[in-house]
């Protein structure tokens, strides 16, 4: 069945399933009413019988005014919708004193037991053959007998039968109506969704400015086209920042190799000094260190787009990350000084601890802090560590020339660099690189900056109770 189902198109599932509603509902329906038919014509029996009984138990009390005679004759002229009816009135040791019948051999069989079970305020309901009986005990001024009435309600079950026929007739039909409708329904219904997927086939990497359109409904075919499109625009910028990315690197690549190679072939044209293929070795080997230096940031940068369930997670504390910063710029360069200060930290050690990749995020604080130290012109970096609300705030402020407010959202982008005049400057992926190991660790990292004031980089990472919260 489920194989059944899986094959069948949406088309089809939705009409069966609204057949089956409908399907659910018409048997409820139908089936109360015919319930609620069958109980009123029951009781409507009972209560004529019951009453047709009580009328002839009087008549027989009265023996001075009415004899039997004139009483088979009342009885015949009784409830004429009731066919095979009798009426017949028993003593309690079981002795008949009375009997009317429509059948002139009418013999109705019923239980001695019945007689013993029948007292006051008690009737006794039974059926014989098609016949509905009831049997009721009559008292009034010292006459005392139990009443037995039957007859077989041909007119109730007559109407009822036909009320079946109506019913069954309706429930067929109201399937049929169910499927046929259903099956219109359900195309009308997919309509916008066909749309939608033939707007997405015209879509293809060459045209992916293309965008789905959009109803000026609140429905959910509207909120489906509007979350594709939002997909389409992260797809056209990640398509963007790939092309970007591969000219770039290309160019970075090229750049060196191209100088290298021109430097080779120039030397070999005739035979030189020992000192000028000295000179060119000094200049090729600084090219060559240009593109290793290149390339292991272009793999660090792979490395941490990739899937952050291929890296080695461990807990990492932050505030030994930072405490060998000072160590690591002087060597990098001994007019780096960087400036640690460590404010309302939790006593509780384990939350300076993160979860995440050591090296990583020590590459991601070590590119922002070099790019401190290069840009100013005190050659200093303040870094700061704070903790609040189950996260550690990392703050790295220099004091260089400012990023201007319309480049603040380019920085960011791989192989981006700010025309400061500033020879040393990098590939422009450190700090791009930085953003997606911050983004890696479920971090954010925020940038305030005003021209010739300085910079501050500000980094969120949660500490890693919080991420193991997230995490369940």
């Amino acid at each position: 069945m489920p194989i059944l189902l899986s094959t069948m198109s949406v088309r089809i599932k939705i009409t069966l399933l609204f057949a089956v509603i409908v399907l659910a509902i018409l048997m409820l329906v139908c089936g109360s009413v015919y319930y609620f038919s069958y109980t009123y014509r029951v009781n409507n029996m009972r209560t004529r019988l019951t009453n047709w009984s009580v009328t002839t138990g009087k008549l027989l009390s009265q023996s001075a005014v009415f004899d039997q005679r004139l009483m088979l004759k009342i009885d015949a002229s009784t409830i004429l919708a009731m066919k095979n009816k009798t009426v017949q009135a028993y003593t309690r040791s079981g002795q008949r004193k009375y009997i009317y019948s429509d059948l002139k051999s009418d013999t109705m069989l019923f239980s001695k037991s019945i007689l013993d079970k029948t007292k006051p305020g008690k009737d006794i309901y039974f059926t014989e053959g098609n016949r509905e009986g009831v049997a009721h005990y009559f008292k009034d001024q010292g006459f005392e007998v139990i009443m037995i009435a039957a007859a077989y309600d041909m007119e109730g079950k007559k109407k009822l039968q036909q009320l079946k026929v109506i019913l069954i007739s309706s429930f067929a039909g109201g399937i049929l109506i169910a499927l046929i409708a259903g099956y219109f329904f359900s195309k009308r219904l997919l309509v916008p969704l066909r749309k939608i997927a033939d707007n997405v086939n015209k879509i293809s990497v060459q045209n992916l400015e293309e965008r789905i359109k959009t109803s000026k409904g609140k429905d959910e075919w509207e909120y489906l086209a509007t979350t594709l499109n939002k997909l389409l625009n992260r797809l056209q910028e990640s398509f963007d920042v790939h092309r970007r990315f591969i000219s770039n690197a290309s160019h970075e690549l090229l750049t060196p190799l191209t100088s290298i190679s021109s430097q080779l072939e120039i030397s070999l044209n005739r035979d030189r000094e020992a000192q000028e293929y000295r000179n060119v070795m000094k200049s090729v080997y600084q090219d060559v260190y240009r593109l290793g230096k290149l390339t292991q940031t272009l793999l660090e940068f792979a490395r941490t787009s990739g899937d952050p369930g291929g890296l080695e997670i461990d807990l990492v504390r932050i505030d030994e990350i930072l405490l060998a910063l000072p160590g690591e710029m002087s060597k990098l360069n001994e007019s780096y000084l960087v400036k640690l200060s460590f404010e309302d930290l939790p006593e509780e050690e384990e939350k300076l601890f993160v979860f995440g990749n050591e090296q990583l995020l020590s590459t991601a604080i070590r590119n922002i802090v070099i790019n401190a130290c290069k840009y100013s012109d005190d050659h200093q970096a303040a870094v700061s560590l704070t903790y609040h609300n189950h996260s550690l705030l990392i703050h790295i402020k220099d004091n260089g020339k400012g990023i201007a407010e319309e480049e603040k959202e380019n920085i960011f982008q791989p192989f981006y660099r700010v025309d400061d005049g500033n020879p040393n400057q990098g590939f422009g992926l450190g700090l791009s690189l930085t953003q997606q190991i911050i983004k890696l660790h479920k971090g954010s990292l925020k940038l305030a900056s005003s021209t010739n004031k300085g910079s501050t980089f500000s980094i969120t990472l949660p500490d890693a109770s919080s991420f193991l919260i997230q995490k369940r």
